[in-house]
Parts: C-alpha cells; structure tokens; sequence
C-alpha cells in the first residue's frame, strides 16, 4: 500500500533516520536505556532464545558424535561429513541473523531518539500495558508500546507502536498496530470513523459496533469514514464533525481508523507509526498538524445532559481541562486515567460493542457445506 500524500506540513529534520552512526554512541545509548528500564526482552525474545539453547542441548551432542564417528570410521566419514555441514550452516545462520536483528534493533532505537531529539520531541524504548483508554489498548495480554516519539506543543501527541496476544486455546495471536494518541483539552463523546481505505474483508476494526450508533453526515464524507456515535448524541456529532472539520479528515487521515474516547483521539493503522521511513513521518505529522489546528472549536463543546443531572457539570468540565501545555502532559498517565473524566455524560463515554457475528456465520456456513459434501 502507498503512503498517502497529505497536505503539507510543518517541516522536521529526517536526517538522523538515514545518516551514519557511531556504533560507540549506540552502544552508550543502550547501555543507558537499560539502566533506566526502556528495554528488555520481549516474549519473542524470549521464546528465540529458548529455541535456540534447546537446537544447542541437542545438537551439540549430536555433532560432537558425528564427528567421533568420523575419526573412527574413516569409511563413513563422507555422509557424515554431508550432515556436519548442512548442521553447521543451519547453525551458523541463525546465529548471524540473531545478531543482525539484534544490531538493527539497537541501530533503529538510537536513530529514533536522535530523531525526537532534533525535532524537540522525546523518545522512550517501551511501555507495558500503556493505560490509554483507546479500543486496542484493552484487548489481550502482553500489551506493550515500542519505540514511543512524544512532542508536547501545541499540545501533547505520542506517536508509537503496539502489540497484544490473544489466545484461543492452545494457539495464540499476537497483533500489531501504529498509533498516534493526541491529548484534547475536554473530553467528547465516544465516537469512532472506521476509515474505508483500510478495510479489507469488512473493518479491521477489533472491535464491532450497534449499527443503530452509525450516523450518515453531509457530503462525501460516507465515502471515506463509517461514523458510530452513542445513540442521542448524533446532534453533537454533527457539531464537532463540521464540514472543515470533515474536510481535513478526508484530506489527511482517510487511511486512518480515528477514535475519540474522554479526552484522547487516537489515530490507529496496522503498519508501524514509529519507524525509520521519512515518508511515514511526513504523512503522519503532516495528519496530525492538519488536525489539531482544527481542534480548538472542540473547546467550546459541552454536554447539555450535564447541566441537566447538575448545574455545576460545566463548571467541572472546565476544571478539568488541562490549562498549559506542561499540564496535558500527564505521561506516566495518572491513576485515575480510565475512569472517565468529567464533562460527558454517562452514556456518552463509550459506544455500545456488538457481537461479530460474521466470523461464526462464515463458520457454520463451511460446516453446513462439509456435512453436505459428505452426504453425497
């Protein structure tokens, strides 16, 4: 797939994702990143490792044999010889592609942090189970951020990479995604825009939606997003979704799922967000910029069902909204994070979910067709 070619954007400097380095400076970055924990193995990690010490336990007798044999029986020594090589080559392999991988992993760590660094932002090697509110962030286990590029103005956007592991029985999962988290100022209604451009058979979405919650908005706008807003809320929809607001969505983000959940918007894609590739980071921060300059009407928002439960709901609401750049700050996230915040309504905080009915009906339909096909 293409990148798609937003409308232009702030400028930033790529170069430290492309120029030579220092292979002493990367080892001293490491080094550092260790000691304050923003690396460490991962369960692929892990799981590499622990194959290999296994091929190791049983293979080194096995050689050690093989060779024996050889020197005792010279007759032999040809075929045995044969089996020495294709071992040792297979061994010899994995070995230098561990270490590739390993250099690459170290190489592209550094060349990120120079990258957020040059560009007044700043970068952390991972996070375990991020407490973000979005849909991706609460699926599965071994939840992990990688490679995370934070900036702080105009106000506080977190671009990273995320993986989780679902497990179905014996089998497992593991699924990766590339987002961009961007800190409003009020939180909104739960709203998402499952983009079209991305979908292939149905929405990559992991998550389903009541269709009584999808709402048609103006234009062509249909034609890039399907919009799920909470029932009751489809007034407010169409005042945060103006037409330049829908506009700047079709033009800069229709290859990105958008949810907004209290007071984040996230950006989600399956590719990696964080990455070496200048094109990537000119298209996502070319996005964001064309967003958040529109963001600033969203300010004015307020849920009209607080005022109804409380007269002092608007008075809270804007309490809460964060009032310097340095306050949307709040990374690590504070406790209280996934609990909703006030200025929204109860029953606009999250959408209603419906079951994927699509995955068992396609099921049912292939067992119905064996059981046919047996019968004849």
């Amino acid at each position: 797939m293409t990148t798609p070619q937003p409308n232009p954007g702030p400028s930033f400097d790529a170069a430290p994702l492309t120029d030579p380095v220092d292979p002493k400076a990367v080892s001293a970055f490491a080094a550092e990143l260790r000691a304050r924990g923003g690396t460490g193995m991962t369960a692929s990690t892990i799981i590499a490792i622990v194959i290999v010490g296994i091929m190791a336990l049983i293979g080194v007798p096995i050689l050690v044999a093989t060779i024996g044999s050889m020197t005792t029986s010279p007759g032999g020594s040809g075929f045995a010889g044969v089996g020495v090589l294709l071992f040792g080559g297979v061994g010899v392999i994995l070995v230098v592609g561990a270490v590739i991988g390993w250099r690459r992993a170290r190489v592209t760590r550094y060349r990120l942090s120079r990258f957020a660094q040059a560009n007044g932002m700043s970068y952390e090697g991972r996070i375990a189970s991020p407490s973000l509110p979005g849909m991706i962030f609460s699926l599965g286990s071994a939840r992990m951020s990688t490679d995370l590029v934070r900036g702080t103005k105009p106000r506080f956007v977190e671009f990273g990479n995320y993986q989780y592991t679902v497990k179905r029985g014996k089998s497992s999962t593991t699924y990766r995604w590339g987002y961009v988290a961007v800190k409003l100022d009020v939180p909104l209604p739960n709203i998402v825009l499952d983009a079209k451009g991305n979908n292939g058979f149905g929405s990559n979405l992991p998550a389903s939606f009541q269709k009584e919650q999808r709402l048609s908005l103006e234009g062509d706008f249909d034609e890039y997003f399907t919009l799920y807003c909470p029932e009751g809320y489809e007034r407010d929809a169409l005042y945060l979704f103006s037409p330049d607001i829908m506009a700047r969505f079709i033009d800069n983000a229709a290859e990105l799922d958008v949810e907004i959940v209290d007071d984040w918007m996230f950006l989600y894609t399956q590719r990696r967000v964080s990455t070496l590739d200048p094109a990537t980071w000119a298209w996502l921060f070319g996005a964001v910029g064309a967003l958040i300059t529109k963001l600033d009407q969203w300010e004015r928002w307020r849920d009209e069902r607080l005022l109804l439960e409380s007269p002092a709901g608007s008075t809270s609401a804007a309490a809460a909204a964060p009032q310097s750049a340095s306050e949307r700050l709040p990374f690590a996230p504070p406790a209280g994070l996934l609990s909703p915040p006030p200025g929204v309504a109860n029953e606009g905080r999250r959408l209603k979910r419906s079951f994927p009915w699509l995955p068992f009906v396609v099921l049912i339909g292939f067992a119905v067709f064996w059981f046919w096909s047996r019968s004849f």
